[in-house]
C-alpha cells in the first residue's frame, strides 16, 4: 500500500466495535485502525509492544497496577507482558501499531477475538 490514507475516515467506517482494520504495513509491524465501545477483555502480549493512538473520544486501559485515559491525540504504549483492558465509556476510534505476530487479544479468545485474516479484509 502506498497511498495517502485517513486513519480516522477509515476508523469512522467501521460499523463492528473491537474489530481491528489492517490499513498499513511499516517493516514488521501492522498499522491498524479500530471503532471501539464498551470493555474488550483482561489480556496480555507475551512477546509485543501494543500502541494506542486516540483519533477520537476516550480510551481507558486497565492495568493490574494502574488505569491511564487517553484523549483525542494521545496515544500510550502497552508493553510487553503487561495485563490490559483496554475500555471505552463513549463510541472512540484508535489506531494501533503492533507486531505482525501480535494476537488481537493476546493470550486468552472470546467471542469477539479477529484473526489476523479478519483484520486484514477491507471492511
Amino acid at each position: 500500500m502506498n497511498d495517502v490514507v485517513s486513519p480516522s475516515r477509515l476508523a469512522s467506517a467501521l460499523t463492528d466495535y473491537w474489530s481491528p482494520r489492517v490499513i498499513g504495513e511499516v517493516d514488521d509491524a501492522y498499522i491498524k485502525v479500530a471503532k471501539v465501545k464498551g470493555t474488550l477483555a483482561w489480556h496480555s502480549h507475551e512477546h509485543e509492544d501494543e500502541l494506542f493512538l486516540v483519533l477520537s473520544g476516550r480510551l481507558r486501559i486497565e492495568m493490574e497496577d494502574r488505569t491511564v485515559e487517553i484523549g483525542q491525540g494521545e496515544m500510550f504504549i502497552v508493553p510487553k507482558g503487561v495485563r490490559h483492558n483496554p475500555v471505552a465509556d463513549e463510541e472512540c476510534e484508535i489506531m494501533l501499531i503492533e507486531r505482525k505476530s501480535t494476537l488481537h487479544t493476546g493470550d486468552v479468545v472470546i467471542e469477539g477475538t479477529r484473526s489476523v485474516e479478519e483484520q486484514l479484509r477491507a471492511n
